[in-house]
């Protein structure tokens, strides 16, 4: 680029921006942060925000990007440009720069508006992407001994209780409701506050209580020990309700293990016991009369990012370890290693459930168990449901945007 066309890409703080509709989604994107100047940078477009923050923006990703309704259906607010359609040297002629946007001139013609809070969401220099992850805090007996605790009232009350409810849910993985009518069938319409249930072969709604042709220990009186719900699944369901309707038993506390803080201990501990749990896949199986559901994935899921995303923990669910002879012994000394993690006492968190409450917790993330109870000493009947963790998040989103939370 000779340096008169740089020169004509630079930043025209002073030019008024061009009129161009846009539509770039449902969002509203707010930044507190103004744009300062925007220069060119060999393929970049880079722009100086008034944090003093440093914001690359490759040019084919503008252009790509752009918001305008030529390249946004203004209806459905879905992308219809490709970026085949333009040719891959595509530069811009001159890039127009106020406090508010920048404003793209592109060499074909086309003219490409981004306000400064679409720009700010989506960059993508370091310092941007940490602060869009969203936080998950992993945590031990001490530091939960007080559940996050909502009441049925506050949550159904106002879209901003729903909120302060879910974005606890989703940044602690477990919570507690009170004061929820104990009629059966509570537990659906609560969970309809977020969205649809996921089915599965026990049901919408399931019902815990001891039943004579149990499929499911569950269903028994038996101490369940630590696990999350469905491993035999490709998918284990996101959030688990687990709503009291009566329970006048002797026994059967609820216990519960932050599956990432578990994880994250062994790999401080043992990096070496982390990485085969965290590599090798295992075989989770749920048999019964009319179903068989089979799944072989590792026990600690990794994301993209190379944190735990998921844990699956199930022993009564498990099929026999088919590995080569050579990995057979260390991976149970990880798989060992990690069972008696789940029982440590710095990591328990153990209280009863009485009528009219309920747990909501991410099922792929806290390990439950339940000590055993007396059938004899009183009745006791759970009602439960799933749902994905898409579908938590998405309610998320849309709620933090129509309370402006977002």
């Amino acid at each position: 680029m000779s340096a008169a066309a740089a020169a004509a890409a630079s930043t025209a703080l002073a030019e008024p921006p061009v009129a161009v509709e846009t539509v770039a989604d449902w969002r509203p994107f707010v930044t507190r942060h103004q744009i300062m100047a925007a220069r060119r940078e060999g393929d970049d477009v880079v722009v100086a925000w008034s944090d003093g923050r440093q914001s690359p923006y490759d040019t084919l990703w503008l252009r790509d990007n752009c918001p305008c309704t030529t390249c946004v259906n203004p209806v459905t607010r879905e992308q219809v440009f490709e970026i085949t359609a333009v040719p891959e040297d595509l530069a811009p002629d001159r890039i127009d720069a106020a406090p508010g946007r920048i404003t793209v001139h592109w060499a074909d013609g086309h003219v490409s508006p981004f306000e400064a809070g679409f720009l700010r969401v989506h960059a993508y220099d370091d310092a941007s992407r940490a602060e869009r992850r969203r936080v998950k805090r992993p945590w031990r007996a001490e530091r939960l001994s007080a559940i996050p605790t909502f009441s049925w009232a506050e949550v159904t009350g106002s879209d901003r209780g729903l909120l302060a409810w879910l974005t606890a849910l989703e940044a602690e993985g477990l919570t507690k409701m009170v004061g929820v009518p104990t009629e059966p069938g509570t537990v659906g319409r609560i969970a309809n506050l977020i969205s649809f249930m996921r089915e599965t072969n026990f049901g919408i709604i399931f019902d815990v209580m001891t039943k004579p042709e149990a499929d499911s220990n569950a269903y028994t009186s038996l101490q369940l020990p630590f696990h999350t719900d469905l491993p035999t699944r490709e998918l284990q369901p996101g959030v688990q309700f687990l709503h009291c309707l009566v329970n006048d038993a002797t026994g059967g506390e609820s216990q519960f293990v932050d599956g990432f803080a578990v994880a994250q201990a062994l790999r401080e501990e043992d990096p070496a016991l982390f990485e085969i749990l965290s590599t090798t896949p295992v075989e989770f199986r749920n048999k019964a009369r009319r179903s068989d559901y089979r799944c072989r994935a590792p026990v600690i899921g990794l994301d993209t990012e190379g944190e735990v995303s998921e844990v699956r923990v199930a022993n009564f669910l498990r099929a026999p370890f088919e590995l080569p002879a050579a990995e057979m012994r260390p991976f149970y000394r990880a798989y060992r290693r990690l069972s008696e993690l789940t029982t440590d006492p710095r990591f328990l968190v153990e209280t009863r459930l009485d009528a009219g409450e309920m747990w909501t917790f991410d099922n792929r993330r806290v390990l439950h168990a339940r000590a055993e109870f007396d059938p004899t000493s009183g009745n006791r009947h759970f009602q439960g449901c799933y749902l994905d963790r898409d579908e938590l998040l998405s309610r998320i989103r849309v709620l933090e945007r129509e309370v402006g939370a977002g």
